[in-house]
């Protein structure tokens, strides 16, 4: 039988009532991550490539409490408050990240706001996990 497990690394922000991400059986549903520091600083105000690497970070610190890594996205959802001012640095840190030869299904959205005026992305995954 399949359990459910919350998974939420110690190294990534936690907001009361949101795991970092949700395991079903062999997929990860990993929560947006946004571009707070683990003790819910903001990074990179006024810099999207700076919050982009932090939400980076943070999606590799749940991906790997999890059982998963970059190479196990299957779908990969980024949400932008400016997608045409942003999506090409996007690119560039998501590659640092992400192999691009082997690329995950991906969707890019533009928002009119997230949870707070300073933050310009969100990204959420889901994952195949190990064993």
């Amino acid at each position: 039988m399949n359990t459910i497990q919350r998974i939420h690394p110690e190294t990534v922000f936690a907001f009361p009532g949101i795991h970092g991400g949700v395991r079903a059986g062999n997929l990860l549903f990993v929560s947006g991550q946004v571009p707070l520091g683990p003790s819910g600083e903001l990074v990179g105000v006024g810099d999207f490539r700076a919050q982009a690497e932090q939400v980076f970070i943070n999606l590799g610190e749940v991906l790997a409490a999890g059982g998963s890594g970059f190479e196990r996205i299957v779908k990969l959802t980024a949400f932008f408050v400016d997608i045409a001012r942003d999506l090409p640095a996007y690119r560039e840190v998501r590659d640092q990240f992400i192999d691009a030869e082997h690329a995950c299904a991906s969707s890019a959205v533009q928002v009119s706001r997230l949870f707070h005026p300073s933050v310009w992305l969100e990204v959420e995954a889901i994952a195949v996990c190990e064993g």
